[in-house]
């Protein structure tokens, strides 16, 4: 005899074994336009500020760099390119240019240095946190206490050269004033201010990268060189590359330390100083914001074509 509890209708209705079956997910409903409307909300106030503080004013340097606006006058003449071929026929205009070349290589040197700290105090190092302050502690304080803190250590018988004379050594030159080396001794106040951004942004990219292959790498018997070249670099290559961007455009656009401990003069002019002489001095509003069209176009390029050359990781694997 078939048992009614296990016969075709009891089997036939598992609902009544298992519990009621659970209802179909709800279909999505479409997004309606406060839900769409609402990230613009919390990005408008950020867009506005990008617009009136950094597009609109863009778009005025742009429209200004075709007149001969003297920057007072409410008459602005439009001249159309002559501003730009006057500052391409001026060999005057573009000697500043080779100033960049000292913050250039003092900026390599930086990159390479911070680099050297920022991979040493990642291992196990005693007082690394020390060194960590004192390496970032000159990017917190102010540029002009910084250009005044150097004035005094490079002016004749100041600090450098009271050490250099402890140190039996007695050089006869004016740090600032001799035209050899005013670009080296400013080049080499912008080392010590900046390098602590730089080392900051390497240290925080490789403490990032996962320990199990620090320590997958020492029961290897890895070596500290091969951890770093087989790590560590393909790790932050990308940091590495925003700090070549930031390498090349801070040398174009060097302004705070010359202009304060030098105000430009002779061989330290670099190109934003001339560029705000022209406009403010002399009353160029017009050429002086074609120099700075160009100083953009210059940096954008060099940015694009940075791009290209190192492309990110993650356009590459898209």
């Amino acid at each position: 005899m078939t048992d009614l509890k296990t016969g075709p209708r009891a089997q036939a209705r598992p609902e009544a074994d298992h519990g009621p079956r659970p209802a179909d997910p709800p279909h999505r409903r479409r997004a309606t336009w406060p839900t769409r409307l609402t990230p613009w909300a919390y990005l408008s106030a950020a867009l506005v500020l990008l617009v009136a503080f950094t597009y609109i004013p863009v778009a005025n340097m742009i429209s200004y760099s075709f007149t001969d606006w003297d920057g007072v006058s409410p008459d602005r003449d439009f001249v159309g390119v002559d501003n730009y071929v006057e500052l391409f026929t001026r060999p005057d205009l573009f000697h500043v240019f080779f100033v960049s070349l000292f913050y250039l290589a003092a900026a390599a040197v930086q990159i390479v240095v911070a680099l050297y700290f920022a991979t040493v105090l990642t291992f196990k190092t005693r007082f690394r946190n020390l060194f960590k302050g004192l390496l970032f502690f000159p990017y917190l304080i102010n540029g002009v206490a910084v250009a005044f803190v150097f004035l005094y250590f490079f002016k004749e018988g100041g600090t450098l050269d009271t050490v250099l004379a402890i140190v039996g050594l007695h050089p006869d030159r004016l740090w600032l004033g001799d035209p050899d080396m005013v670009n080296i001794s400013l080049s080499g106040v912008s080392v010590w201010r900046f390098l602590g951004l730089n080392f900051v942004l390497f240290l925080g990219a490789m403490q990032s990268i996962p320990a199990e292959l620090h320590e997958a790498a020492e029961i290897d018997g890895a070596t500290r060189w091969q951890v770093f070249r087989g790590i560590i670099a393909p790790s932050i290559r990308p940091i590495i590359g925003l700090s070549v961007i930031l390498a090349i455009s801070g040398s174009l656009s060097v302004f705070e330390i010359p202009f304060i401990m030098t105000r430009g003069f002779g061989e330290s002019k670099t190109f934003v100083i001339q560029t705000v002489k022209l406009a403010f001095d002399f009353n160029k509003m017009g050429l002086a914001s074609a120099m700075a069209v160009v100083l953009l176009a210059i940096i954008l390029l060099i940015t694009w074509v940075q791009r290209r050359l190192v492309p990110d990781e993650r356009a590459e694997k898209a």
